[in-house]
């Protein structure tokens, strides 16, 4: 039988040929953590990675276990591609993300902290405080803490009270008798989120090293029992709760999505328990007496050595001054027909231009926004804010220019997942100045980056856009790596002029010229360009997919890989996140090829480029292959027509699938495998010659 036969005959929708979504998540958070091990990498930084493999995972139980503890009660037999029912999806985390938490407290307590310690960078413990120590944080419990804790002693009287969300909390075992005669035997502490988790040590008062810490969890340890005046102490141990906090809004039963939202985001604190914390040290008599209460199974329980909260250490990074522990400080460049031009709409209408941050100043687009504000020119602005605070200088730039009379409307999208009260506040703060402020469409979350700023020159109109990979915030922009482009074409501004109408009144869908636009024509259209590979590649012609985004799950878009791969066309995936997609799959995806990059900065934009058979075509998006992006969002994709700025983005994708440094490759098991470079090779370390070469 022909090969190409065999290899049709493959069901492309077995639940082998799928990796199950948590677990890739999980295998994420390992490749963060391993940064946290990897002594090349600067010290401070180590541990910087090692808290956001924490906070991840807090928003990874947060959201994604709580879907599936919600699934497995509402329909416990459904399964997904990967065929896994809810239930075994949770017994699959659990056994993950203990061995996950169990390297987090390794990594801390075996290699930071004694890495930390020989640069006297030191967390204290209490039974090596000194007398001076011990003296003024004895002062400082009585000044700063006692003052606002408020124990709650258990009984009829005071039950078990609502613990807050990934609060710090302390359960406490006494014995005697109030002035009451009371006595449950325990009580409950809560931290308030206000006070500091580590507390720095005053060299001049207590004789200690300049970076000398004790975590708050010690001092409370250390004191507790001033709180309960004539009784004793006989136990106090650490514990934290995380719960579901992800939003439901009922979009059938919306009047206003502002008061909807605002009615969820109350509710966040106090969902439902998905996850338990607590000392290692404490005991299982007290253990159990808190499953009881959270009525939580044992295989949410995690038992930690250290402090619960592991996220907060990060605030060791600002109070050190150690820029020698840190990554090198670098200016991001302007491209220079920017720099030659001080009118930025001059420099646009010569010719596109693209930015690739953060190598690249996000600069220049708050520059567009704010000269679109003061250009008398300048007749209307419109953009998407998705993740923004209300003191950026592009919000400051938009209520300038609503002050000035023009017509200004900004589409918030107030479900950006943790973000939601900034954007109700930066809401309120642009319609307060006039501003026509709009929430997009209900049921379809806004995830599009663009701006439109319609300009009259002479005679004409013309529409300026700036399309993007990732959010108008100033402060990610340093940190993720994203693609911008500038434009004044004239097929491109009137499809983000017919966005924007979609979005802010009532229509039918309009056919549009160059965008590809989810719900409606995104995914069909890479569906159509991943099916032209295929028969390019039949038809003998060059033929090859390269797809970097920060998620690989829709599974119609995995199959139709699949194809390709079978075809022979030649697929390289750059994956930072989840991939589902299992590669080298014999007769199914032994031409796939899928790479995770995890370095200095979070690699977030998306491109498509598809060979086409010499005719070669580019797009960026604000699009991953997910469910939700495809066909639950609106979305943008949008070509790179300009040949150098193609050359250029295509440059930069095969850089990344040099990179033989920060490269990890996925197996067909679902693991990763650092790439490591071959004694003859040069390393490549695709960020950093980034860095280099557009500085």
């Amino acid at each position: 039988m022909d090969i190409n036969e065999t290899k049709e005959i493959i069901d492309l929708q077995k639940p082998e040929l799928y990796i199950n979504r948590e677990q890739s998540l999980l295998e994420f958070n390992k490749r963060v953590l391993a940064q946290a091990k990897d002594e090349k990498v600067p010290l401070l930084e180590r541990l910087n990675y090692l808290c956001i493999s924490c906070s991840n995972l807090d928003e990874f139980f947060e959201v994604r276990v709580a879907s599936v503890i919600q699934m497995a009660s509402i329909d416990p037999k459904a399964v997904g591609p990967d065929g896994l029912t809810p239930n075994e999806q949770l017994e699959l985390i659990a056994v993950h993300a203990h061995q996950l938490v169990d390297e987090q407290y390794k990594v801390l307590n075996e290699v930071l902290i004694p890495k930390l310690a020989e640069e006297n960078i030191r967390f204290i413990r209490r039974k090596e405080w000194t007398e001076a120590q011990l003296k003024w944080l004895e002062a400082y419990f009585n000044d700063e803490l006692l003052p606002i804790l408020t124990p709650v002693g258990l009984d009829s009287a005071h039950p078990f009270p609502r613990i807050l969300n990934k609060s710090l909390n302390f359960i406490i075992s006494l014995t005697g008798k109030d002035a009451f005669g009371r006595n449950s035997g325990r009580a409950i502490l809560q931290a308030p989120r206000a006070l500091p988790r580590i507390i720095q040590l005053p060299a001049e008062e207590t004789g200690s090293g300049t970076a000398d810490f004790v975590f708050l969890s010690s001092i409370i340890h250390a004191f507790v029992d001033q709180l309960f005046n004539g009784m004793s102490v006989k136990g106090c141990y650490q514990f934290r709760v995380t719960r579901n906090s992800d939003f439901f809004v009922d979009d059938d039963a919306i009047d206003d999505l502002l008061l909807a939202v605002e009615g969820e985001l109350a509710m966040r604190n106090y969902g439902d328990e998905v996850r338990l914390e607590i000392d290692a040290k404490c005991p299982d008599e007290t253990v159990t007496f808190l499953l009881d209460r959270f009525e939580m199974s044992r295989d949410r329980l995690f038992l930690v050595d250290g402090p619960v909260n592991l996220n907060r250490i990060q605030e060791i990074n600002d109070l050190v001054g150690r820029p020698d522990l840190k990554f090198p400080p670098f200016k991001p460049a302007v491209p220079q027909q920017l720099e030659r031009s001080k009118d930025i709409f001059a420099a646009i209408r010569k010719h596109d231009i693209l930015l690739h941050h953060p190598f690249e100043s996000f600069s220049p687009v708050v520059e567009f926004i704010r000269q679109a504000a003061v250009s008398p020119e300048v007749l209307a602005i419109k953009q998407t804010l998705y993740r923004t605070g209300a003191d950026s200088p592009i919000v400051s730039a938009l209520i300038k220019a609503a002050k000035t009379g023009k017509v200004v409307t900004v589409v918030i999208e107030l479900r950006a997942r943790f973000d939601e009260k900034a954007n109700i506040d930066l809401a309120s703060k642009l319609q307060e100045a006039a501003v026509h402020v709009v929430y997009g469409v209900v049921g379809y979350k806004t995830h599009a980056k663009m701006c439109l700023v319609l300009r009259r020159e002479g005679k004409q109109l013309r529409n300026y856009v700036h399309l993007g990979t990732g959010n108008y915030h100033p402060k990610t922009a340093q940190i993720y790596t994203d693609y911008g482009l500038f434009s004044c074409d004239k097929e491109l501004g009137e499809d983000v002029r017919r966005v924007f109408a979609q979005l802010t009144s009532l229509g039918k869908v309009t056919k549009l010229n160059k965008l590809l636009q989810s719900p409606f024509t995104l995914h069909s259209g890479l569906m159509d360009k991943i099916e032209r590979e295929i028969l390019h590649a039949r038809n003998g012609k060059p033929a090859k997919i390269i797809i970097q985004v920060n998620a690989v799950v829709e599974e119609q878009s995995i199959r139709a890989l699949y194809r390709a791969s079978q075809a022979g066309v030649e697929v390289k995936l750059i994956v930072r996140g989840v991939c589902c997609l299992k590669p080298g799959v014999l007769g199914v995806s032994e031409n796939i090829e899928v790479r995770s990059i995890i370095g200095r900065f979070l690699e977030h934009a998306r491109v498509y480029a598809f060979e086409n058979g010499g005719d070669r075509e580019v797009y960026a998006s604000s699009a991953d292959l997910m469910n939700r992006n495809m066909f639950r969002r609106v979305e943008i994709c949008f070509p790179i027509e300009n040949k150098k700025l193609q050359n250029r983005i295509l440059q930069d994708l095969n850089l990344y699938l040099k990179d033989n440094t920060q490269a990890w490759l996925l197996q067909s098991d679902g693991s990763y495998q650092r790439l490591q470079k071959i004694d003859a090779e040069e390393p490549i370390q695709a960020q950093t010659v980034l860095m280099h070469e557009l500085q």
